[in-house]
């Protein structure tokens, strides 16, 4: 599939995967040499995000500058010369919304980071963000109010990113699109009954919305609980 959509930029999250077990068929991606790896210090197989480019970029960092998060290997940035793109995998606020508040921790210095960011060149936030943001983003938003992903909390969150000035560029799209959703719990059938939720995100700055042509969720992409999102910009 990444072979066919030939992506410029591939962006993956909750890899699980040390930088040193990254998969030889992954590595050896035509059209995706410059590969870049962040996993969790010290916890195998605990989150992990990845960003594959066609072309080299002017600059790489890791993290978002904060020690309590920066340790679980959730985010990787790449400059290039137009904007940076962002692969971030959000923590989940977990079953009985034990790690709520250290989620909420993460959103406030996340957005601190991607003002930082948003402050040099525009920029394109690709990710997990473990959030439905708006009742129209899942299929049972009554019965989960008080679940991680749905929380009040997290919802808040996710509009404070867009009053900051960054735009959710599906929905900027297709405001009205109901049933599109990028996550299917594998439980009970639920992607062939398409009850999900839109967890994964195209996020751009305000000012990239004169480039933005499209953006597409590939529900019918198999192997994983989540599908892919593609951006098309013209930059």
């Amino acid at each position: 599939w990444v072979q066919e959509e030939a992506p410029d930029v591939l962006c993956l999250q909750e890899t699980k995967c040390a930088v040193s077990a990254v998969p030889a068929e992954i590595r050896a991606l035509p059209g995706l040499p410059h590969q870049f790896w962040s996993s969790a210090k010290d916890r195998p197989g605990y989150s992990g995000v990845g960003l594959l480019a066609k072309t080299e970029p002017l600059n790489v960092t890791y993290g978002i500058g904060d020690p309590e998060h920066d340790v679980d290997g959730r985010v990787v940035t790449a400059e290039f010369p137009s904007l940076f793109v962002v692969s971030a995998y959000v923590p989940n606020a977990g079953r009985g919304l034990v790690r709520l508040e250290p989620r909420l921790r993460f959103d406030a210095a996340f957005l601190a980071f991607l003002q930082r960011l948003d402050a040099q060149k525009p920029v394109l936030l690709c990710g997990d963000l473990n959030v439905a943001h708006a009742e129209i983003d899942l299929c049972h938003p009554r019965i989960n109010r008080a679940n991680p992903g749905f929380t009040p909390q997290e919802r808040e969150g996710f509009s404070r990113l867009l009053a900051a000035g960054f735009v959710d560029s599906f929905r900027h799209l297709y405001p009205e699109a109901r049933g599109a959703f990028t996550f299917w719990t594998y439980l009970g059938g639920a992607r062939a009954r398409n009850v999900g939720w839109r967890l994964d995100y195209a996020v751009l700055s305000q000012r990239l919305l004169g480039s933005l042509c499209d953006c597409k969720i590939r529900s019918t992409v198999p192997g994983s609980d989540h599908c892919p999102i593609t951006a098309l910009l013209a930059v």
